[in-house]
């Protein structure tokens, strides 16, 4: 007879081993669940949660041991997210094992004081921008400028955008953040109405001052965010972000509320930056993050319901790269898996 002391454990499961223990922590499941779509540093998630920062830290390296979160540097500080990789082809039985556990856990709603304290810190990090453009409105283009040039995302942007309405019959478009309002003439001359929401009263003011400079009649301005739209009926063929999302205190809502804001067969076209180590763009640009991996998007994007559609990559002589991103939603609820592709790289 065989001794059951003698039986080794698969490599496999051996693996899975210190996955399960980590989760076996009710407060560490509510940190990957508030994780869903939100980035948050170690002193973010001890007020969510209500514990010192010591305790905190401890159950963070715990769930970064064990695959279950990953560290993200966003210049001195260091924030936390779910794993970018989990979806790549070359994953093995861990990582099918964290997807289902995220799976699971994110059928739970998160509380109603939960989300409430996770409101107050994106409230903070809503502030933090508008005071910075409240105070720069004027240095605007100049303060982005030190980053990238306009025209060095804003052509390619459009040249895709164009392609895609010499395809499409689009009437409707909507641009988030548009700033002092540069790319507006682009989204007018394609389609018939165009909406552009910004929270920053005085950008919405540059904003309109070019609309009266180039008699744009077709376009309307907002002021607040997307989720003043939420309740109009109007559907929108195109969304547009020209470099936003590192100023919004939760990126991934543009996917989910843009998703939210399309008809079916839309486009939600984003241009922003990648991932930088580049500190100071906090101080003189209002950056609160640091770039995005390509990654990043797609995953947001998936879980609004989009599909992954055209890339394009263009490096800076700064040391920066623009990425132009394109995502659609689909005519129905039967989604096409694919993955995409690069139109180029510069």
């Amino acid at each position: 007879m065989t001794s059951l002391t003698t039986t080794t454990p698969h490599q496999g499961l051996d693996a899975l081993a210190p996955l399960y223990k980590a989760c076996g922590d009710p407060l560490r499941l509510e940190i990957l669940r508030v994780l869903r779509r939100d980035t948050f540093g170690v002193l973010e998630l001890s007020q969510l949660f209500d514990m010192r920062q010591s305790g905190m830290s401890h159950h963070l390296k715990v769930l970064h041991k064990a695959g279950l979160l990953e560290p993200q540097r966003e210049g001195n500080a260091i924030f936390y997210r779910r794993p970018l990789h989990l979806e790549s082809e070359a994953a093995g039985l861990p990582d099918a094992a964290v997807r289902q556990i995220f799976q699971t856990i994110d059928r739970v709603p998160v509380t109603g004081q939960l989300q409430e304290r996770i409101e107050a810190i994106r409230q903070q990090r809503a502030d933090q921008s508008q005071v910075f453009f409240a105070r720069h409105a004027e240095q605007f283009r100049e303060q982005q400028e030190l980053i990238a040039a306009f025209d060095l995302y804003a052509q390619p942007t459009a040249e895709l955008i164009q392609a895609r309405a010499a395809r499409n019959h689009w009437r409707t478009a909507l641009e988030i953040g548009p700033g002092e309002g540069a790319f507006l003439p682009v989204l007018a001359d394609i389609c018939e109405r165009v909406v552009a929401v910004d929270n920053s009263a005085d950008m919405l003011r540059k904003a309109r001052q070019t609309c009266e400079e180039l008699r744009l009649d077709s376009v309307e301005l907002i002021e607040g965010t997307t989720a003043a739209l939420k309740g109009r009926p109007e559907r929108f063929d195109l969304v547009v972000a020209n470099m936003v999302l590192h100023h919004l205190p939760s990126p991934a809502d543009v996917f989910l509320e843009g998703s939210e804001l399309l008809r079916p067969g839309g486009y939600l076209v984003i241009s922003d930056l990648r991932s930088h180590d580049q500190d100071w763009a906090r101080e003189n640009c209002g950056d609160l993050w640091l770039g995005f991996e390509p990654e990043e998007l797609n995953a947001w994007a998936a879980d609004a319901g989009l599909e992954t559609g055209e890339s394009l990559f263009i490096g800076l002589r700064n040391g920066f790269q623009v990425q132009v991103r394109e995502f659609r939603k689909p005519e129905n609820t039967a989604r096409e898996k694919n993955p995409g592709k690069n139109i180029k790289s510069f």
